[in-house]
């Protein structure tokens, strides 16, 4: 189907091998939910990380659906749980976090999950981490970008992400790139996998949600040449000359002797 011959042929562009071993993010929601399911299906040698936000129901909601999944698929499932290994849930961390800078709650909890992710992913020893990334969030990343006048940080988006390569550093791949999120949503629906699909609780107050009330109006043709156009300029972006060093607090790659998630939680 053009579905999954879409997702195929950016496997493809992406160079992803049948031997390497893949951790999918999992959060419970519909893409990430079809990114293990298809990479199960074309025979990629996976498995799955689940971070436990503790947000009440809804993480309850959300972990029962991505271990049904992981049961359905046949995939060890990771999970992380926040409260055990942090010492508090993503609402007490992003509330600390608020109550000293002016920050959003994804811009926050983002920052978090990203730094988990890397580490743990370099624990289980994999050599790609896919997330369900799609269409819709790289056209309104790129145009976050340009409104916050940081184009710069487009440098590295793309099917599979361009960080400076590092040792600590686990690559990025995004199979649903050039997949929209209604496209999404109807395929797994159709394949009645199991998804939660209501949003995120705190997700209520992000200039990315405002950017999404104009992308939402546009087609998918328009999208899809945003991501063309934007594609022909990423190689004209100029990319910061820095090196990677290691955060003094704890250790990962950072671009400043303290990498982000310390600089948010102070340790």
């Amino acid at each position: 189907m053009i579905f999954e011959n879409q997702v195929r042929k950016t496997l493809k562009k992406i160079g992803l091998k049948k031997n390497e071993k893949i951790l999918v993010a999992l959060s419970g929601g519909k893409d990430s939910t079809t990114t293990a399911y298809l990479l199960k299906k074309f025979g990629y040698n996976i498995q799955g990380l689940h971070i436990n936000l503790g947000m009440s129901s809804y993480s309850e909601r959300c972990m029962n659906v991505v271990k049904k999944l992981s049961e359905d698929l046949g995939i060890n499932l990771n999970i992380y749980d926040i409260k055990k290994e942090m010492g508090s849930s993503m609402c007490y961390l992003r509330a600390s976090v608020q109550s000293a800078k002016n920050l959003k709650n994804c811009a926050i909890c983002g920052v978090i999950k990203k730094s988990i992710l890397n580490k743990e992913a370099r624990k289980l020893k994999v050599n790609k981490i896919a997330t369900g990334h799609n269409l819709d969030d790289e056209v309104e990343t790129f145009l976050l970008n340009i409104l916050k006048g940081s184009l710069q940080l487009s440098a590295n988006i793309g099917a599979i992400t361009k960080n400076i390569p590092d040792k600590k550093f686990v690559s990025r791949i995004k199979p649903l790139f050039y997949l929209t999120a209604n496209e999404i949503r109807k395929y797994s629906k159709q394949k009645n996998l199991p998804v939660v699909y209501e949003k995120c609780p705190c997700a209520l107050d992000s200039y990315r949600i405002q950017i999404r009330k104009f992308t939402d109006k546009l087609s998918k043709s328009e999208k899809e040449n945003i991501i063309k156009n934007f594609e022909k300029l990423q190689r004209k972006i100029k990319r910061e000359n820095k090196k990677i060093i290691y955060c003094e607090a704890c250790g990962e790659p950072s671009m400043k002797n303290i990498c982000k998630k310390c600089e948010l939680l102070k340790i």
